[in-house]
């Protein structure tokens, strides 16, 4: 007997997921009309940057990784922007004492434009007008509000009303937007179309690709990129035309590591994505089925494990074009086996644990720590996520991002200007400090994994800091527990704060865990008595993630989708 409140979606052709019903319904038009998954994965993706344009932005980040079933090759596209030319190591502790101020100085250049055609240019089939033609209709024509679009908007009316240009949008007659209301985001419709009669315009003559170029090009090297760059400067920010016109995004390589059969990939340590595959390899060593899920001890054991990666990921973590990130030594079985003797059952550490050398396997002593906040709770991340398998056996996994309420949108372009910079640190000697042209160390991080050489697993979430451990509980409730794909997603979950956050000013919360109020009060009292600061989290909060994933049963030819409750999150199969 099931235990979610929703069915897992099945299919036999095509499956999509994504952080609104909108946008998976997006994505399902695009694979009915003939599309693949890269075509109907940037369709959700846009969609998504409409949908859900408190927390995404078309003018944010989209990190993806991409399985391409004809060459069996995985591909990971960073979406992620650079700090301007402008920018010195140490502009924030000059300028700013240390601190990097909401607005237009935390910019780094727009990514998702170029990282949505760059996935169409090499792994798509279709137009950019073609997949963004919903994003365009929701944007120019509105959609209905949702309560949780209204409930955020209501919560940051101070930091909308900030800009003037960010309340005309968010607050229409100085209102907050109400469920059931029609939400029009004009001048984001505009843009979007204006890129889109670009794109027609060449490729006429010039074919597809060409199009797309053309596409990029009106952004990154025309009005766009000039009219942004100009609002900038008015606003005292760095970020310049030319910061746009010599911006692209990398293809990376992904990380990876091997859990019961299961090939897992992930994105590099210019993200968080790493946190994932090395936490597994740290679990490796226990047995799981046998702790039993979401006892004490089991709960125990992932926090205490999500500790250790995260203690590396704050010390470690950077633009590997700017820093040297021991990737190897980190993903190594024997450095894992390292981890694993620094765990104790019967107490929890109680804050973040030392850094580790995995040359040497010593601990380190950290840098750069942030004094322990008090008892406020821990304020959100933004983000959406969706996932796509079609019929030929490709996947996308994406997150898209970048919230509204730090940075303003644009006048007359209805965008803003990626504010991930709040992902940097202001200190120098910080591995994700700002530089000229370094991308800062990214929440979103997608994943991907693969059983018996094929697409299995594409899943992720939004969620800031929650990210990797909602994926990680996920994946180990469909493969270790044996759940189906919505039971696993709707399953209670539990995160660790107890390490520095991503977001400026990085809060740090020693100890803190918290527990969605399914999870047994016994199972709280307990963690409790091994020094773990536990608070409870309502059942089924947003703040716990809004994870998205399909499993791919290739045995049996089908797909299994499941789409957090969460949040809007939805799935459709057929």
């Amino acid at each position: 007997m099931s235990a979610s409140n929703r069915l897992t979606i099945m299919g036999t052709r095509h499956v999509a997921a994504a952080g609104h019903y909108l946008a998976a319904h997006a994505a399902f038009e695009i694979l009915e009309a003939g599309g693949n998954a890269v075509d109907a994965g940037v369709a959700a993706g846009i969609a998504i940057d409409v949908l859900q344009t408190d927390k995404v932005n078309f003018g944010g980040v989209a990190p993806q990784i991409i399985y391409t079933a004809k060459d069996k090759q995985v591909h990971c596209i960073d979406g992620l922007g650079v700090w301007p030319k402008a920018i010195t190591p140490d502009y924030f502790q000059k300028k700013f004492g240390g601190k990097i101020p909401p607005g237009v100085e935390r910019c780094v250049v727009p990514a998702a434009p170029d990282a949505w055609m760059t996935a169409l240019s090499r792994f798509g089939t279709m137009s950019f007008g073609e997949v963004a033609s919903a994003a365009i209709r929701f944007a120019s024509e509105g959609f209905p509000v949702y309560p949780l679009l209204s409930q955020f908007i209501e919560t940051h009316r101070q930091d909308y009303e900030r800009w003037p240009s960010s309340a005309k949008v968010f607050l229409p007659k100085g209102k907050i937007p109400q469920v059931g209301e029609i939400f029009v985001q004009a001048e984001l419709g505009r843009t979007l179309k204006f890129l889109a009669d670009e794109e027609r315009k060449v490729a006429r003559k010039k074919g597809r690709k060409a199009g797309l170029k053309a596409a990029r090009d009106a952004f990154y090297k025309g009005d766009i990129a000039r009219e942004i760059s100009r609002f900038i400067e008015k606003e005292g920010g760095t970020m310049r035309f030319e910061d746009f016109a010599d911006f692209g995004v990398k293809l990376e390589p992904t990380v990876h590591t091997r859990f019961e059969g299961i090939d897992l990939h992930a994105c590099g340590p210019w993200s968080q994505g790493p946190t994932l595959p090395m936490t597994l390899n740290i679990l490796k060593g226990y047995d799981l089925r046998a702790i039993g899920h979401n006892t004490a001890d089991y709960v125990h054991l992932l926090a205490e494990a999500t500790k250790l990666t995260y203690s590396d990921r704050h010390n470690y973590f950077g633009d590997p074009a700017f820093v040297k990130v021991p990737i190897a030594g980190l993903m190594s079985e024997k450095y894992a086996a390292w981890q694993r003797t620094r765990i104790r059952m019967d107490a929890a550490c109680p804050g973040m644990p030392r850094y580790g050398d995995p040359r040497t396997l010593t601990e380190m002593d950290n840098r750069c720590m942030p004094p322990p906040q008090g008892s406020e709770a821990p304020g959100p991340g933004d983000t959406s996520y969706l996932c796509v398998i079609d019929r030929h056996g490709n996947a996308m996994s994406c997150t898209p991002s970048d919230g509204s309420d730090q940075t303003p949108i644009i006048p007359g372009v209805g965008i803003l200007c990626s504010g991930r910079g709040t992902q940097s640190w202001a200190d120098p000697s910080h591995p994700s400090s700002v530089a000229p042209g370094k991308r800062p160390r990214l929440t979103p991080n997608p994943a991907l994994a693969f059983k018996n050489g094929k697409a299995y697993m594409p899943f992720g979430t939004p969620g800031g800091d929650v990210q990797t451990q909602a994926m990680l509980q996920v994946f180990l409730n469909v493969n270790v527990f044996g759940m189906s794909a919505q039971d696993a997603i709707e399953a209670p979950r539990f995160s660790t704060y107890s390490f520095p956050g991503s977001f400026e000013p990085h809060k740090y919360y020693p100890g803190r865990l918290y527990l969605e109020s399914r999870i047994d009060q016994s199972v709280s009292d307990k963690l409790a008595g091994r020094g773990h600061d536990v608070r409870a989290w309502p059942d089924y909060t947003w703040l716990a993630g809004a994870v998205c994933a399909i499993v791919n049963d290739t045995k049996n030819g089908v797909m299994h989708g499941g789409a957090d409750p969460r949040r809007p999150a939805y799935v459709l199969g057929w």
